[in-house]
């Protein structure tokens, strides 16, 4: 079985920190691959500098858009696509969107479910979100990015429905901020799965390098 990928994400609160050039600096050489930001609050021109060192540091990037609106996550693909970002995670699918990222060598990663607010929150049926995943995937959509524990009902279990029968990558993405969140993630072993917040906050401890590797330690035991 393949271990999930951890993309790390230079956000809270759902907005990139002020000071995520620094914040990377200081953690580059930890061991995760994939480091994403959101499109707010950073200058684009920051952005792309940024993502830019990011590269030259051997890191994939992504871009994740908490936008609900057509023009909004069009908006947003074009921001990653000025980037050049590996994924666009979030915004709601649209064809346009989808199109624009085939246009331009985005791996895709919208949103499934009703997303509302910012923090997101995560409604729907399970067997809804689920058919919604299908849906994206038949389109051509990379894959799909899952606010698993930004949902208002049985987390895990849906989790667990979509990473199974959804045939492509899945991103767990939001509030895993726990051990025991890694624990289910473990056995529910999605394509990856984003931590931000909780990094900031010190939910593994000292450090934000050293909580990057414990977190990619711990998921290989």
């Amino acid at each position: 079985m393949d271990v999930p990928k951890l993309i790390v994400m230079l956000t809270h609160h759902d907005k990139t920190v002020e000071n995520a050039f620094e914040i990377f600096e200081q953690a580059k050489d930890a061991q995760a691959e994939f480091w994403g930001m959101k499109e707010e609050p950073l200058p684009p021109q920051e952005m792309k500098r940024l993502y830019a060192y990011m590269r030259d540091c051997g890191k994939k990037t992504a871009l994740e858009v908490v936008a609900y609106t057509e023009e909004a996550c069009l908006a947003g693909a074009k921001r990653a696509a000025d980037c050049g970002c590996d994924l666009l995670m979030g915004t709601v699918f649209f064809d346009s969107v989808n199109k624009f990222c085939k246009n331009h060598t985005l791996n895709y990663m919208p949103f499934v479910g009703t997303i509302t607010g910012r923090p997101s929150v995560l409604e729907g049926t399970v067997d809804s979100i689920l058919a919604e995943a299908a849906r994206c995937l038949e389109k051509g959509a990379y894959g799909v990015d899952l606010l698993g524990y930004r949902y208002t009902g049985d987390a895990a279990a849906l989790n667990r429905v979509v990473v199974s029968q959804t045939p492509g990558p899945v991103c767990i993405a939001g509030s895993v901020d726990s051990y025991s969140r890694l624990d289910a993630l473990k056995q529910t072993a999605p394509w990856a799965f984003t931590i931000g917040g909780a990094f900031f906050e010190q939910k593994f401890g000292v450090g934000f390098r050293e909580q990057i590797d414990r977190v990619w330690a711990y998921m290989r035991r």
